[in-house]
């Protein structure tokens, strides 16, 4: 069994660290004012890996954090990945030139397979895809819109075509400290042969331990992390439990 990786969040809007809870962008909590400092203390705090997402770029379509991403990537020297606006291959490469570890599509993985493969061929390992879940369907452009594809078929559809990672979140459970969706995480850990990352909802270390356990390669902490609900030594030391 590969190790289970942690991946504290930073969602950022405006240039703060906030959460969103469900995917509103009404309903916003600050958790700090300067990204770079954020990033910096999780570093401190054990992190060996950030999970950002650009919330504008997302919403808007086109990358807004790129330079607040960027530095955080130089200011911690960590594994570094990005979601949020990334709907062409210029982002992507531009992303990639600045030393950013792994891009996440979106959105452009619904409608258009084309480009996501191409970036997958042209990037390898450095391409995931991010699938947002509400009650088990698609939703893109930032949570705004839901579409009628199944998110576990879209997976495993896309996994077939050789994209080897996939960033899952149930939007339901996002930013609400309700604990992971179980039955969602063990679907796909059954259904696609990749790597499947965890996020929202992951609020404590039997969530961490129980995705381990279902084979997920890695957990996103976000809402729990800043709550102080769980340290990111904590995550990463359930992450690593074998009981």
């Amino acid at each position: 069994m590969k190790k289970m990786k942690i991946y504290p969040a930073i969602d950022i809007l405006d240039g703060k660290a906030v959460r969103l809870l469900h995917g509103d962008y009404d309903k916003v909590t600050v958790y700090g004012d300067d990204i770079v400092n954020v990033a910096v203390r999780m570093k401190d705090e054990g992190a060996e890996c950030i999970h950002m997402v650009d919330l504008a770029g997302a919403r808007s379509g086109v990358p807004e954090a790129a330079e607040t991403v960027c530095a955080v990537k130089s200011a911690t020297g960590l594994f570094c990945e990005i979601g949020g606006g990334i709907r062409d291959m210029k982002t992507v490469d531009a992303y990639m030139a600045a030393g950013l570890d792994r891009v996440i599509i979106g959105t452009k993985a619904v409608s258009d397979r084309d480009f996501v493969l191409a970036a997958a061929s042209k990037y390898g390992p450095h391409i995931a895809v991010g699938i947002d879940a509400r009650d088990g369907k698609v939703a893109v452009n930032g949570w705004l819109s839901t579409t009628d594809v199944d998110a576990v078929d879209l997976c495993r559809e896309l996994a077939r075509c050789g994209i080897g990672a996939f960033i899952c979140t149930d939007i339901a459970r996002d930013g609400a400290m309700r604990g992971a969706n179980r039955a969602f995480y063990e679907r796909l850990c059954e259904s696609v042969d990749a790597d499947i990352i965890a996020s929202g909802g992951v609020g404590d270390a039997g969530d961490i331990r129980f995705l381990r356990m279902c084979g997920v390669s890695g957990a996103i902490i976000g809402r729990a992390y800043y709550t102080c609900a769980i340290t990111i030594r904590d995550a990463r030391a359930a992450a690593e439990d074998e009981t």
